[in-house]
């Protein structure tokens, strides 16, 4: 790794970004009944009603029309037109009879799609049903809502994947402020960070190519593909940001330490990976039979989960850690340990080698 880096870097960066490639068509949603095993009762269940009534039937749409301000006379009338509006939308299959409150002023109406829950078609219409609903004239103060079950999952997963970008933001950002402080360095908190965002984007990458595609389903015992839960890359990069930078701290700390007694940049590489390497070995292997243990559960959200954590690790402690990270490190040589003349003097020394103490005893 240190006699040819640049083909290690290539060679390693190119590998994760193939394996990434997936994650560019991923689809965030939350599970229905088609996704469990053929064997489980709510699966059959689902099956079932599909048969029976269509797929649409189990993600039934609610329409909420609040009119405070339609005449009493009018009011059965905006009843009656809710229904024959809504059944002149694309992807509709039925739609129940309108359901008014004793006042009046409420109507309800139930609205089953022709695709099922978990589809873009169903999406599709509910993002259509809200922008007619914009369109309603403000004459009367008529507003009108949809929502259900089907509908909030569809919401939780849109503002889950608006947020994403943020929490990344910041997780990142913290990150590097915490490592220039430790290494005082610029290049090596990049570094990390950097492999960090290969290693999320491998690990998303194979569980969209095998939970939403449908690759090796047979292998993995997926019962039916569909978009990814939402809540899952959120709670990816959390567990997996703490576990490489633990073992970017193990690596590179005592690349650091024999930097500062060696001055020698290949040096200080080869002896921090032979103290170190070990360390990050072992608990890489650990936490992958943790993670790759879920794979058993017949649950495909359970084994999303155990995917994606045991494949991230091991893409990050293997491929990025004990292998980029030494090459990137012996291309970067001295410049990896500098520190601008103007950061010098705002970011605070916390000597984690502990030189210090060495000298004041």
């Amino acid at each position: 790794m240190t006699r040819r880096p640049l083909a290690v870097v290539v060679v390693g960066v190119v590998g994760l970004a193939v394996v990434a490639l997936p994650m560019l068509h991923m689809k965030l949603g939350l599970p229905d009944g088609g996704s469990k095993p053929t064997d489980n009762t709510e699966r059959k269940a689902y099956d079932l009603l599909t048969e029976g009534f269509g797929p649409g039937f189990n993600g039934v749409l609610t329409v909420v029309v609040d009119g405070p301000g339609v005449p009493k006379d009018k009011q059965d009338e905006l009843a009656k037109a809710v229904t024959v509006e809504l059944k002149k939308f694309p992807n509709v299959a039925a739609v129940s009879q309108p359901v008014q409150n004793e006042a009046g002023d409420v109507t309800i109406a139930s609205v089953t799609p022709t695709s099922g829950p978990a589809s873009d078609g169903t999406k599709d219409l509910v993002d259509y049903m809200r922008t007619k609903a914009d369109e309603l004239p403000e004459r009367y103060g008529i507003e009108a809502y949809v929502t259900g079950t089907t509908a909030l999952n569809i919401d939780t997963a849109d503002t889950l994947a608006a947020a994403l970008p943020k929490y990344i933001g910041v997780v990142v950002g913290l990150a590097l402020l915490l490592l220039m402080v430790v290494f005082r360095s610029v290049l090596v908190p990049i570094k990390a960070a950097a492999g960090f965002l290969l290693s999320i984007g491998a690990s998303m990458g194979i569980v969209v190519w095998v939970f939403q595609d449908g690759n090796l389903a047979d292998v993995f015992s997926v019962a039916q593909t569909g978009p990814v839960v939402s809540f899952l890359p959120v709670l990816l990069i959390g567990i997996l940001f703490g576990l490489a930078m633990d073992y970017e701290v193990f690596l590179v700390s005592r690349m650091r330490e024999a930097y500062v007694r060696s001055g020698d940049p290949r040096e200080a590489i080869v002896t921090g990976y032979g103290q170190s390497g070990r360390v990050v070995t072992a608990a890489a292997v650990i936490m992958t039979g943790v993670f790759a243990a879920f794979l058993l559960d017949p649950d495909p959200v359970i084994k999303s989960i155990g995917l994606s954590l045991a494949f991230g690790v091991l893409a990050d402690a293997f491929v990025v850690r004990l292998t980029l990270v030494p090459a990137v490190m012996a291309l970067l040589g001295h410049r990896a340990w500098k520190l601008p003349r103007g950061l010098e003097k705002v970011v605070p020394e916390v000597d984690i080698e502990g030189d210090r103490l060495a000298v004041q005893s």
